[in-house]
């Protein structure tokens, strides 16, 4: 009899989640004291509600990887997850956007919360256009993908498949950013346009680059390999700027719930460590096949998620649209999923 689930048993996905969670709670608790904890709690749910779009897309790229890089998704790349992009990132780009020492930055960040906040809100247009640039051209690539054979919209999709040239994706996403770089509204005209232009090029690099180690990898091979090596390590590294991308408005967004930095960094790293929990065991239980218009309804949140972010460094929108928003899109197409394969299994 076998005292440990099998690698791919919910128990043993969500077990280093789980575990993490009780023992981190339980620190915060007996140190910080129960509002701590309630307040970590509320950043867990916003973390983990406002993410879900990410754990999907992340389940689709990650069937590319080969169980050692998935493992280390969800090893190293949580290592990554929590203190890079949701400690270390939000303080160099103040430090960048702000002129100040890293030195100075972190004190801020530890003694004085709230000018570390007012400083992260400043550079918010910057982070805004790379974001919402890179998820843009994610969103597109999708819905301008002609090989793609099941539609939800179908009216809809078909037409942006017409313009599945790979030029279309970046320049469509250009012409959005000088848009808004142009309008008298933004008084933040170079920071879209340099940001944005930085987030459109690296996705286009990213994804030229792992092409291009994936033609090397099958060159000879009749059929499609997991990848491994160099495009492995592309496609990893492609993970986590996605969830960058992903978590920029959310640090941003902590700071509306709490100033100390400490409980956002732990409440958003519990959120996260769940969400990649989640994309890993969508991988091993097939989810995306199960579901057929799960996929699309991930990138029509990331769509909407895009637009609010370019939208944000105009104007204040509340956290909670593009949450809800996306809760409604994804719950829309599960439930359109569930239907077609009641439709199915009766005939």
């Amino acid at each position: 009899m076998k005292l440990w689930p099998r690698a791919q048993s919910p128990l043993r996905i969500f077990a280093v989640s789980g575990l993490f969670t009780i023992a981190t709670l339980f620190a915060v608790a007996a140190s910080i004291g129960l509002a701590a904890l309630y307040v970590v709690l509320i950043l867990v749910v916003v973390e983990i509600t406002f993410s879900f779009d990410n754990a999907i897309i992340n389940a689709k790229i990650l069937e590319r990887l080969n169980p050692f890089w998935q493992r280390l998704f969800l090893t190293v790349g949580i290592v990554i997850a929590i203190f890079g992009m949701r400690v270390l990132f939000p303080i160099l780009i103040v430090s960048l956007t702000s002129h100040l020492g890293w030195g100075r930055v972190i004190d801020l960040a530890l003694h004085h919360p709230t000018v570390y906040g007012h400083y992260l809100e400043v550079a918010h247009p910057m982070i805004a256009a790379f974001g919402g640039a890179f998820l843009l051209m994610l969103a597109f690539q999708f819905f301008f993908d002609d090989e793609r054979d099941i539609l939800w919209m179908k009216r809809i999709e078909r037409k942006m498949q017409r313009l599945s040239h790979w030029i279309w994706a970046p320049l469509i996403t250009s012409s959005i950013l000088g848009f808004i770089s142009l309008l008298p509204i933004n008084a933040h005209t170079r920071q879209t346009i340099v940001a944005g232009a930085f987030g459109t090029v690296s996705y286009v690099a990213i994804q030229l680059l792992v092409r291009w180690m994936e033609r090397l990898q099958k060159n000879g091979r009749s059929t499609a390999v997991q990848q491994f090596g160099v495009a492995a390590l592309l496609t990893f590294i492609y993970l986590e700027v996605l969830d960058a991308s992903f978590s920029f408005d959310g640090v941003i967004g902590a700071f509306a719930i709490t100033n100390d930095v400490v409980l956002i960094a732990v409440g958003l790293g519990i959120g996260a460590l769940w969400v990649r929990s989640l994309t890993v065991y969508m991988v091993h239980k097939k989810t995306l096949n199960e579901l057929i218009y799960l996929e699309h309804g991930a990138h029509y949140t990331v769509f909407v998620l895009a637009v609010v972010m370019l939208a944000s460094a105009l104007l204040r929108i509340p956290d909670i649209v593009p949450g809800l928003t996306g809760i409604g899109i994804i719950g829309a197409s599960i439930a359109a999923s569930l239907r077609v394969r009641r439709l199915q299994a009766s005939k």
